[in-house]
């Protein structure tokens, strides 16, 4: 185990998994916002934004400059626990045009390491619409495979089998008189939207109008994700924020 992984491993590999369908094509949801699809032993993640602590540093806010470690050692050890063949990244994956002169060398060869061995599909987002210097792999505006559109934005029109990122989701529900509010994988069986798996990246709720034309005919339901494992959330029991 690399050490970015070994410091980052938080997720035990005993923990169950949760799983939904897509256009009837099955996912596991590992706790951490990942989706694993099992048959084609590809891991999909969205919304990393590395360098977004640099990027925030640039304009005057001086925060931890760690986010790009560890969100990679967050990934690296779904690596290690899936094998997966392919890694597909919808999108956002880096903060801004410039992150990949920001990058540090050691967070780049950790990329470069994950990289090997593997096929890698970037998916263009709108914080990162060109491709950066320090990837490897495919970059693409999308990427379907097996009657699924993979892609950064969700398209008003086009959900049958479509699995994006871009929205950031989280679900909030009262629970014994308490509020829990987590990141989740919004989802009504035709398309799937996956929340940020970046560390210095927030959320919106479910519940937000900019969700509503996506799931136009039946409130969705919320995997959220605990602990251990993402648990689904009818879209009734949901709570706007104030």
């Amino acid at each position: 185990m690399s050490d970015a992984a070994r410091r980052h491993d938080d997720f035990a590999p005993d923990r169950p998994q949760s799983v939904m369908a897509v256009a009837g094509v099955p996912f596991e949801i590992d706790p951490s916002g990942a989706l694993w699809w099992p048959d084609e032993r590809i891991l999909v993640v969205a919304d990393l934004h590395l360098e977004k602590g640099s990027a925030q540093a640039v304009r005057g806010r001086l925060v931890p400059p760690y986010d790009t470690a560890a969100t990679l050692g967050r990934i690296a050890v779904l690596c290690l626990r899936y094998g997966p063949r392919a890694v597909i990244a919808l999108g956002d994956s880096f903060h801004d045009r410039r992150a990949d002169a920001r990058i540090a060398p050691e967070d780049a060869g950790t990329l470069a390491g994950l990289a090997r061995g593997r096929d890698w599909i970037w998916v263009a987002g709108n914080h990162d619409p060109e491709r950066p210097a320090c990837v490897s792999g495919d970059w693409l505006m999308e990427w379907r495979h097996g009657g699924l559109t993979f892609r950064h934005e969700p398209g008003i029109d086009d959900a049958a089998g479509e699995i994006a990122g871009h929205l950031h989701p989280v679900a909030k529900v009262r629970v014994r008189g308490h509020i829990m509010r987590r990141r989740c994988v919004v989802t009504d069986g035709a398309r799937a939207i996956l929340p940020a798996f970046g560390a210095y990246t927030g959320g919106l709720n479910v519940r937000d109008e900019a969700f509503e034309p996506l799931f136009p005919s039946s409130r969705p339901t919320a995997w959220m994700l605990g602990n251990g494992s993402a648990f689904p959330v009818s879209g009734s029991l949901l709570l706007r924020d104030a």
